[in-house]
Formats: structure tokens, C-alpha cells, sequence
């Protein structure tokens, strides 16, 4: 997602400061910090990374979906290693 921001009067000059103090490489970097700091007081998003890999799930089945595709079944993606598969389970 790509955003415009104007932002003057004291949150520039917080940015600004977090820059010149190293806290951030950029005014940008120090937006990003904020928004993780807001996630971190009020737990927003309690599990980020389970959050993504739903986000990208999503995301992957509407493209598939628009495409006519699907996933292949476990008997399709496996079909050809059975022998292989019962075998090892043997050991």
C-alpha cells in the first residue's frame, strides 16, 4: 500500500528528531516504527506473521480463482512418489 502523508507542526518535528538521532534512517523508517509502536500499546494484530500468511493466502486463491486454477489435491501432488512414500514408511 503506498500512502501520501503531509505532515507538518509536531509530528514533523518528531520525525525530523528521530532521524537526526539515528532512531530512523528516514522520516518514512520513523512512520514504520510508529505504526509498530502503536501495534505493540494496543495489540492490534496479536500474531503479525500469522496475520501475513492469511493476507497472502487471500490473496493467492482470488488470483487463482480468477485464473480458473486450484490446488492440487494430496493424492495429485503425490501421486507419483506413493510407492516411494509407502516404502519409506515401512522403515
Amino acid at each position: 500500500m503506498r500512502t501520501t502523508l503531509a505532515i507538518d507542526g509536531a509530528p514533523e518535528a518528531i520525525l525530523e528528531k528521530a532521524v537526526k538521532l539515528g532512531i530512523a534512517r528516514s522520516k518514512t523508517e520513523a512512520i514504520r516504527l510508529g505504526i509498530f509502536a502503536l501495534n505493540k500499546e494496543y495489540s492490534l494484530i496479536k500474531d503479525i506473521e500469522m496475520e501475513l500468511v492469511a493476507r497472502k493466502i487471500m490473496q493467492e486463491k482470488a488470483e487463482m480463482k480468477k485464473k480458473g486454477e486450484r490446488y492440487l489435491t494430496e493424492e495429485e501432488a503425490l501421486g507419483k512418489y506413493k510407492r516411494e512414500i509407502r516404502e519409506a514408511r515401512k522403515k
